[in-house]
């Protein structure tokens, strides 16, 4: 099967919504971060992303309030509004054996580089890999409509995610946008067999 190399906005909400239906753990303990960092280093591949609160004032940037790390399984939610960019975060972000999966990788690494500096390694983007297969749609919504022919749900987007506590939306939301990388990148890898 080939893919469509673009789909319009109208054929995006036309489909299903994917959503996560695995485990989510909010992580804002160090105890928990461990815990979590055990877990991921044991893996091979995890989806990846970011949120920000979103600044609605010309020229202000927040720093980076959530990162998602994501396996089949479980996603962990671990709020770095509320805990440092971690030693042990970091050596999963920096090796180059476990393959993390996002889209528009480049732009959350700049953000995680701006609360502590590492060195990214074995990160895989979506946006750069869709592009092997002729989809030129380089927005998540669209590239999992296009690949998986589901709708990732956007509507938490610009919500504060720097709050005290995560709403479950807010938690399905970041959730699902770490996971469904996985559920892409996988099904593109089918695609080439």
């Amino acid at each position: 099967m080939s893919f469509v190399a673009n789909i319009s906005n109208d054929d995006v909400a036309a489909l299903e919504a994917v959503h996560f239906d695995g485990r989510i753990e909010v992580v804002e303990t160090a105890d928990a971060l461990v815990v979590a960092c055990k877990e991921l280093s044991r893996q091979s591949l995890i989806g990846f992303d970011t949120e920000t609160r979103p600044s609605f004032t010309a020229g202000v940037t927040n720093k980076v309030a959530l990162l998602q790390l994501s396996t089949k399984e479980c996603c962990y939610l671990i709020r770095l509004n509320k805990l440092p960019l971690s030693r042990e975060v970091l050596a999963i972000l920096s090796d180059e054996k476990i393959a993390k999966v996002g889209a528009d990788v480049k732009n959350d690494i700049t953000a995680l580089n701006r609360l502590r500096h590492f060195t990214a390694r074995g990160f895989i983007d979506l946006q750069n890999e869709v592009s092997k297969y002729g989809i030129e749609d380089k927005s998540l919504r669209k590239i999992s409509g296009i690949v998986l022919g589901k709708r990732v749900s956007k509507a938490q987007r610009l919500s504060n995610w720097a709050a005290k506590q995560l709403t479950p939306q807010q938690q399905m939301y970041a959730a699902t946008d770490a996971w469904v990388c996985i559920e892409i990148y996988d099904r593109l890898k089918k695609e080439e067999k």
